[in-house]
Parts: structure tokens; sequence; C-alpha cells
């Protein structure tokens, strides 16, 4: 396992800036990013940048990954029909990788069934899925609760990156 690896989920429509500023933040800190797909190709960002996905997801590859980041957008609902990443997100909380996901991105936490009983937070409009899948939606710009950090919009994301920075050097 390479401990300095960490992964970001794409998808197409993905909120650019929560897919642009997580990759070089993670590069600014020394890890190799891997950019995790349902397929190896291009992607669209919601306010039109272009992205490239580096890898197919792959449940089985997990224990590579130090994190994956979960950025928000329309891509999390693509994400949701995906089983392949569903369980890539899976297997990283099972094995107590970091999982983090912002704005939208918890409903891909939901589908993976990872967060009943958590302290969760995302963008204000699926505050009802967050609490109908168990969790405790707090509405904080930025929650951790184990091994999951979740944070509102982007204008959480220097508050939330500057925390999960902080928790990967810790694990290393």
């Amino acid at each position: 396992m390479d401990g300095k690896k960490v992964a970001i989920l794409l998808e197409d429509f993905v909120e650019d800036v929560e897919f642009v500023y997580p990759f070089y933040r993670f590069k600014e800190e020394g890890y190799t990013v891997d950019v995790l797909a349902p397929r190896v190709g291009e992607f669209k960002g919601k306010k039109g940048l272009i992205f490239h996905s580096s890898h197919r997801v792959d449940p089985e590859n997990a224990d590579r990954y130090t994190a994956v980041f979960i950025p928000g957008g329309y891509a999390p609902d693509r994400f949701r029909r995906d089983k392949e990443t569903i369980e890539f997100i899976r297997q990283m909380y099972l094995k107590d990788k970091i999982v983090a996901a912002i704005c939208h991105g918890p409903w891909a936490l939901i589908s993976a069934g990872i967060v009943k009983g958590k302290r969760i937070t995302g963008f204000f409009s699926i505050k009802d899925d967050i609490q109908n899948a168990g969790a405790v939606y707090t509405g904080k710009p930025v929650e951790v609760d184990g091994n999951i950090i979740t944070a509102t919009d982007p204008k959480a994301m220097p508050e939330m990156m500057k925390i999960l920075t902080s928790i990967l050097r810790e694990k290393a």
C-alpha cells in the first residue's frame, strides 16, 4: 500500500471547484492522486470544465488508498447508480480509510450504507435524505465522525481541506 495515495471520484456534472480544489491540495501535500470513475475517459464538469479519469473504480483496490474524496454537484447522483463506486466507498470505510464527501457527496455515503448513527453534514437540500438514512444532520460547515469527513458546500472547502490534510498527516 502506498500511504501517500488518495482517490478522487469523478463523474459527469461534478461541481468543478469541488474536484479541482482537493485535487491540487492533495498534490501540494505530496500525495499521488488517482482520479477514479466508472470508466477511464473524459468527463464534463457542471460549469463546463473537462476532467479525465486515470483509473476505473475497483473495490478490490481500496487498500491502495489512504483516503477517498467525493465531490458534489450532480455527480453523486451518478455515483449512486454504479455498484463498483458504491462498493469502493464501503470498502474504504470498512478498512478505516478516510472517506470525505462535500455538498451532495453524502448521497453516495448513504447508498454505501455507512451513515447510520453518524454525525453528517452536507448541502441543506439533502438534509432529509441524510436523516432518513439514520444519520444526525448537523448543518455545520464541516463535520468529522470517525473516518468520515463531510462538508456543506464550496465555502467550507478551506476548513474541510485543512482538517482533512491534518488527519491524513496524523495517520501517516
